[in-house]
């Protein structure tokens, strides 16, 4: 394959670098303003201006960019700095699974506000009880006419705090086994009866959320898929965190700590010198470019209109300890100055130290290292399942505790 650009691209590549390099805001414009805030500013005016969510139709806010379009925009945006992460969820996992279930005045209304940042998405599926599989849930809802009510909790929500809509899977049928008793559901987050109670991170910030449901109601017209049909639906969700997450595109990279290593000295040189530290580097340059060339494998298949199959789980397993591992040995290099995280004096540490610190919780998000190495031996490779102790039986009958 021949990732040098075609005359066409090469054009589509001028055009967005050229726009980017005008509307991106600069410090003075977003002095005082939150994280949110810029988010928000930069969505919007990417969407007034046709650079929103590149891939989606037109009709819904998009450009109908090809993947390989998708590819080069997303190339040429992460030259700068700007926020991104509150929209991942909205646009990268919950637009695909409403756009392969959703009615179609459910698309009209909900993906342009999602393309422009009006709206954030979060993705409410984990649970206390459930640990990493998702299946076991516990959330209930209950058919009341037109309506279904909701009760119990979810634990580790994304950006609940902040969201105006999220996707949830709950059990509408305790007497089936546990994949076959399950609903898929979008639902307003402001909606009587959801409490939403920050957690507190060793990053220090408080992005995930416990959040609690107590007879809140939805209208069934916000089911996504059939009673019972959940679990599929989940997947869709699930295929495309998985990419997401697992391309590993923020946070510390090879470039980054080719950077701190011509800075940093080791015996009276610099670091970049050091036999040892240029295996690591060149160790860590192989994953990072395994990981982008899957990633384009999946943007391929989706230009295709094929949807994200098991093997993104390869690029979660993969991306999420690279970063772990990088950031670590990044820490290594800074030496005990790695122990001072201010922005003020070293923005470079500070990218370091935040992903130092939030790797081991992304190595959980989505489907722990066991989950992927789980799906990818029986799912990928074929291999026989584990033994499992609840397989065809009704839920209400799975042992537990």
């Amino acid at each position: 394959m021949d990732f040098n650009d075609t005359p066409e691209q090469a054009a589509f590549r001028k055009a967005a670098a050229d726009w980017l390099a005008a509307n991106v805001p600069s410090k003075d414009e977003i002095e005082g303003m939150s994280r949110l805030e810029v988010a928000k500013l930069w969505q919007k005016r990417k969407y007034d201006a046709g650079w929103a969510c590149i891939g989606w139709d037109p009709a819904y806010g998009g450009r109908g960019a090809s993947a390989i379009e998708q590819v080069i925009w997303k190339q040429e945006e992460a030259k700068y700095n700007v926020p991104a992460g509150f929209f991942v969820i909205g646009q990268g996992m919950m637009a695909p699974t409403l756009m392969a279930y959703a009615q179609p005045q459910h698309l009209e209304r909900y993906l342009p506000k999602l393309a422009s940042g009006e709206e954030i998405w979060c993705q409410l599926f984990s649970e206390p009880a459930g640990g990493s599989d998702l299946a076991a849930l516990r959330t209930k809802a209950e058919k009341d006419g037109d309506e279904w009510v909701i009760n119990g909790q979810k634990i580790w929500t994304s950006g609940a705090h902040y969201s105006d809509y999220g996707c949830v899977v709950v059990r509408t049928d305790p007497n089936v086994p546990k994949h076959k008793g399950l609903s898929y559901f979008f639902i307003d987050m402001k909606s009587p009866g959801i409490e939403i109670k920050p957690i507190k991170q060793l990053t220090g910030e408080s992005d995930f959320n416990e959040v609690y449901f107590t007879d809140v109601r939805v209208p069934d017209s916000q089911r996504l898929g059939e009673v019972g049909q959940g679990w599929q639906v989940s997947l869709t969700t699930l295929m495309n965190e998985r990419a997401a997450i697992g391309a590993g595109s923020s946070g510390v990279n090879v470039d980054l700590a080719v950077q701190l290593a011509k800075e940093v000295m080791i015996d009276g040189k610099p670091a970049i010198e050091d036999s040892a530290v240029k295996a690591r580097l060149a160790n860590f340059y192989v994953e990072e470019a395994g990981l982008k060339y899957t990633s384009y494998r999946t943007l391929s298949a989706l230009s295709r209109g094929d949807i994200p199959g098991p093997e993104n789980s390869i690029g979660k397993l993969v991306g999420a300890p690279k970063m772990q591992q990088l950031a670590s040995f990044c820490m290594d290099l800074l030496e005990t100055s790695g122990a001072i995280w201010d922005t003020k004096r070293s923005k470079l540490a500070d990218n370091i130290i935040g992903s130092y610190m939030g790797a081991p919780g992304l190595r959980i998000a989505g489907g722990t290292d066991e989950i992927m190495t789980n799906i990818i031996a029986e799912r990928v490779l074929g291999l026989p399942q584990e033994p499992r102790m609840d397989k065809g039986i009704p839920f209400t009958e799975v042992p537990t505790g």
